[in-house]
Formats: C-alpha cells, sequence, structure tokens
C-alpha cells in the first residue's frame, strides 16, 4: 500500500538544502522524520507541499529567509568579557543565553564567532538567518502516529523522555 501523507502521519523525508544558486548549504545525511499535521515540527511551506504526497513522490520547495531561519537580526550580536568563558573556548562552540533586548527570557542559542584577548563575539542568529534556501526532498517513508504521538506532538523514536 501507497501511504499518503495527511495530518497526524509520521513522514521521513530525504532531503538536500541549497541556496537559490545551487550550493550545497544542507545535504541532509540523516533523513528528516516528523510529525505531519500543524506541530510546528518542520518549516510550514515544506508541510504544506508534502501534504497528499506519496512514498517516492518529491518536491522543491523555495524559501524567503522569513519562510525558513528569518531575517538576520544584527540585535542579537553580544560582546561578552572573555572571563566568563571556559579556557578552551573554540570559535563555532555553543552557548545558551538570553539576548539583553528581551523581555520575555526566551533561550537562545549562542555561536561563538570571534575570540579576542578580552572579548568574546555571539551570534544568536540561525547560522541560515537571512538566506533563502531550496529545500528538495523525497517521501520515504509514511506511518500513522500513535495516539501518544499525537498527545505529545511530536515523534518518539528511541528514548524520548517525558514526565508523564
Amino acid at each position: 500500500m501507497n501511504r499518503q501523507v495527511v495530518k497526524n502521519t509520521v513522514v521521513t523525508l530525504d532531503y538536500s538544502v541549497t541556496d537559490p544558486d545551487g550550493e550545497l548549504v544542507d545535504a541532509g545525511q540523516e533523513p528528516l522524520v516528523y510529525l505531519h499535521g500543524g506541530y510546528d515540527d518542520i518549516f510550514p511551506m515544506i508541510e504544506e507541499a508534502v501534504q497528499e504526497k506519496r512514498i517516492g513522490e518529491s518536491v522543491i520547495v523555495k524559501m524567503q529567509p522569513d519562510d525558513a531561519f528569518g531575517e538576520y537580526d544584527a540585535e542579537l550580536i553580544q560582546i561578552e568579557p572573555r572571563t566568563g568563558f571556559p579556557e578552551e573556548l573554540q570559535v563555532g562552540m555553543q552557548f545558551e543565553g538570553v539576548p539583553d533586548s528581551d523581555d520575555d527570557d526566551d533561550i537562545l542559542i549562542y555561536r561563538v564567532t570571534e575570540i579576542a584577548d578580552d572579548k568574546v563575539v555571539l551570534d544568536g542568529n540561525h547560522p541560515l538567518a537571512g538566506m533563502a534556501l531550496v529545500f528538495t526532498c523525497t517521501v520515504t517513508d509514511v506511518r500513522p502516529a500513535s495516539a501518544q504521538e499525537i498527545e505529545h506532538g511530536h515523534i518518539h523514536e528511541g528514548d524520548c523522555e517525558h514526565d508523564d
């Protein structure tokens, strides 16, 4: 039976992401597996594009920054004293933090983008923020979601830890 992507199915996609010029951004080494049906597990444009597709069918979705990882926000750059970081600090390391200008205390992941003698530059933007992207994918599997997956709003693979 060739199952169809509909609400409350678990969908597996083989994918790649390029920029509009065809430069590879993400080779999709691991399949993307998500709960389909508006659970915010995947970009809405991609979810809409694969709706009602069957195993073996492919789609190409062209996304502007607002449809993907958002516009680049210069206010998410922070310069912090070097003394607040571990000795083995390297460019590319990531840390959780709250933006100085954020009143709602949302935690962001900051990447270290530069290290000077006494300062560290952190960037809270997603690495692909500000980029238009082309998402190419093929549906490789579709299965009904379990009642627990639907209740929790995400797939359960391996060790999924919940308090309930």
